[in-house]
C-alpha cells in the first residue's frame, strides 16, 4: 500500500491534484497514524485549503475543530493539575504532548494524546499522589503486582484517572525504568529546565533534553501504535530547534552524556529516511558511537521502518515486526529474570485474576 501520508507530511502542497480516491486514502491514513487534526491544521496554516475537494475538506475542517478543542481541553486539565500541586511549592515540569501544547511549540499543532505527562522529584512522589487523589485522581491499576511493578521498578506510578473529569496523568520521577541498564540522570534534566512561556509556575525540559526524551520514548519503548505521531513530533522538533544557535552542536554530547546515544542515532536516521528531515551530516557523523553492528542495524532497519507506518498500513510481517519491537522493549526495561517473571505474570497470572468465577470476561454490557 502506498503511504501517501508520508509524501504530505514531507511536502503539504503534494496535495495539490489529488484524485478523490487518494484523497480517501489519505484521510485514513491519517486517521489510522492519529495525525489527521496536525494534517488539517498544516493544510489550514499552509494556505492549502483550497486544493481540498468538497468532501474531504468537510473531514479536514472538522479535524481542525478537533485539534484546537483539544488543545483547549489540554491547558484546563494543565490548570487543574497546576492548582491541585500548587501547596507542594515545587515546578510542574510538563513532559511531550502537554509541554508542545502548552509551550506553543510546532510539534503541539493539532497533536492529540490521551494524557498529561509530568516529572517530579522521586522523593516527592508520595506528596504529588496525595494532593492528586485530594483532588479527585484516583489509580487506574489495582492489581497487587501492578502496583508494586510501578512502584519498584518503573520510572512513573501507576496511572491516575480523575473521577469526574475522566483524564489521566502519567507521574514520572524519571525517563526511564529504574530497571533498565541506561538511566539518564533526572535531576540533570530538572536542573535544566526551562519556564513555559505565559504560564508561570509550569517548566518543561531543554530543547536538547526534550528532543532525547522524545527520542528514547519512541526508540527505547515497546509500543509503537503512534509510531509514526512521535516520529513527526520529533521532525517538527528539529524545524523548531534547528534555528536555536548550538541546537545541532550540543545534541550529540547532551546524547552521550545522559547515556542516549543510540536511541538519539535512531532517531536521527529514521528521521531522515522516513519523513526527510534536514540535518547537517557532522550531526549524523557525531552519533556513530550509537550505531549498531551492520548485521543488526539491517535487522533494526526492517523492524523500524515498518513499525512507523500508519498502522493500517500494517502488514503480516509489519505485525510481527511490531511483536519484535514491543519484546525488544521490554527486554531493555528489564534484566532477563525479572523480564521473564513478568512477562509470565501478565501471560497468566494477570489475565486469570481478571476473569470472574464463571470464567466469562469482565467488564462486558
Amino acid at each position: 500500500m502506498t503511504i501517501l501520508l508520508l509524501d504530505v507530511l514531507r511536502a503539504p502542497t503534494a496535495v495539490r491534484g489529488l484524485y478523490p480516491g487518494a484523497w480517501d486514502l489519505l484521510l485514513r491514513q491519517g486517521a489510522s497514524a492519529n495525525l489527521l487534526a496536525t494534517l488539517a491544521l498544516m493544510l489550514q496554516d499552509g494556505g492549502l485549503f483550497d486544493a481540498v475537494p468538497a468532501a474531504p475538506r468537510t473531514h479536514l475542517e472538522c479535524a481542525c475543530t478537533a485539534g484546537v478543542s483539544h488543545a483547549r481541553g489540554a491547558r484546563h486539565e494543565v490548570d487543574m493539575i497546576a492548582a491541585a500541586l500548587q501547596a507542594l511549592s515545587m515546578p510542574l515540569i510538563l513532559l511531550k504532548g502537554s509541554a508542545y501544547a502548552m509551550a506553543g511549540l510546532e510539534a503541539g499543532r493539532g497533536r492529540l494524546f490521551s494524557d498529561i505527562d509530568i516529572l517530579v522529584p522521586k522523593d516527592r512522589l508520595h506528596d504529588v499522589e496525595a494532593a492528586l487523589m485530594l483532588h479527585g485522581w484516583a489509580s487506574t491499576h489495582h492489581d497487587e503486582y501492578d502496583q508494586r511493578y510501578y512502584r519498584e521498578w518503573m520510572h512513573e506510578l501507576p496511572s491516575m484517572t480523575h473521577i469526574f473529569r475522566g483524564n489521566t496523568i502519567d507521574v514520572h520521577h524519571a525517563i526511564l525504568p529504574e530497571t533498565a541498564a541506561d538511566r539518564p540522570d533526572p535531576d540533570k534534566l530538572r536542573a535544566a529546565a526551562l519556564p513555559v512561556p505565559g504560564h508561570p509556575g509550569l517548566r518543561m525540559l531543554a530543547p536538547h533534553d526534550m528532543f532525547l526524551h522524545s527520542a528514547v520514548h519512541l526508540f527505547s519503548g515497546g509500543e509503537f501504535d503512534h509510531g509514526l505521531r512521535d516520529l513527526f513530533d520529533l521532525h517538527r522538533l528539529v524545524g523548531q530547534f534547528s534555528a536555536e544557535t548550538g541546537f545541532w552542536d550540543g545534541l550529540a554530547p547532551f546524547a552521550a552524556e545522559l547515556q542516549l546515544i543510540r536511541p538519539l542515532f535512531y532517531a536521527l536516521r529514521y528521521l531522515k529516511r522516513v519523513l526527510g528531515t534536514m540535518m547537517p551530516p557532522a550531526v549524523l557523523a557525531a552519533t556513530a558511537g550509537g550505531r549498531p553492528n551492520p548485521a543488526l542495524l539491517r535487522l533494526m532497519d526492517g523492524l523500524f521502518l515498518r513499525a512507523l507506518a500508519p498502522p493500517m498500513s500494517v502488514t503480516h510481517i509489519g505485525s510481527a515486526a511490531l511483536f519484535a519491537l514491543y519484546v525488544r522493549g521490554n527486554w531493555l526495561r528489564m534484566p532477563p529474570l525479572l523480564l521473564v517473571r513478568h512477562l509470565s505474570h501478565k501471560a497468566f497470572l494477570s489475565r486469570k485474576s481478571s476473569l470472574p468465577a464463571d470464567g466469562a470476561p469482565a467488564n462486558l454490557v
